[in-house]
């Protein structure tokens, strides 16, 4: 399969470049991206919600009121769940909420992701391109000039370009990650991937589990 190679301005270069079939034409498997994609979100989770049960509450040491004669019920404690400042019944307390998935059902799934985003033609291959100091308004034309306006663009770099990460950072609709990094859910989550040329083998050994571990 090869995809045309366009200019920062949007133009065509001329170039094509093959991808490689062992990434972008095998069968997507469905289950593993939700597991991916489930275990992705479920990871971002901080798990640190908390509450006081009754034991944890503060007061109800002394007897809150005499026996009988009141007309409310014989309380033994202002701690009480039915009582406003008593403890929480069955709330929330500090968990780790991580999902575990192994190297290659997450390679497979990202696959399986990039194969839906290149039959979508969601997939836009452009020349290497950096910044010469970083400057919102320097992402801005680039989307403009490949006509992603209004859309959710997730934009992978050969290597750490500072200047193109940090250009990218203010927009909402965009996210810079270097060729190797996005997960399952930024592929889906994005409605275009602009890939730089020089990205593509970058990307690929990543799937194919051949990322450099310096890099990683």
């Amino acid at each position: 399969m090869k995809l045309k190679v366009l200019k920062t301005d949007g133009s065509e270069s001329g170039r094509s470049v093959t991808l490689d079939d062992a990434v972008f034409k095998i069968e997507p498997n469905d289950n593993l991206i939700y597991e991916d994609v489930r275990s992705y979100l479920a990871n971002q989770r901080a798990g640190t919600a908390s509450t006081k049960g009754r034991s944890q509450v503060r007061g109800g040491g002394r007897k809150a009121y005499r026996q009988k004669g009141t007309g409310m019920a014989r309380r033994g404690t202002i701690r009480s769940p039915l009582l406003k400042g008593g403890g929480t019944v069955f709330g929330p307390h500090p968990r780790d909420y991580k999902v575990g998935l192994t190297k290659k059902a997450k390679r497979l799934a990202r696959a399986s992701a990039l194969v839906y985003k290149i039959k979508e033609k969601g997939i836009i291959l452009v020349e290497d391109f950096d910044f010469e100091v970083p400057k919102t308004r320097s992402m801005i034309d680039l989307v403009q000039a490949l006509k992603l306006d209004g859309k959710k663009v997730l934009v992978l770099t050969e290597g750490r370009k500072e200047a193109v990460y940090k250009s990218g950072k203010n927009l909402q609709e965009v996210t810079v990650l270097e060729a190797y990094k996005p997960s399952t859910y930024h592929i889906l989550h994005a409605d275009v991937i602009v890939l730089q040329e020089g990205a593509v083998k970058q990307l690929e050994e990543s799937i194919k589990g051949k990322a450099l571990e310096a890099e990683a």
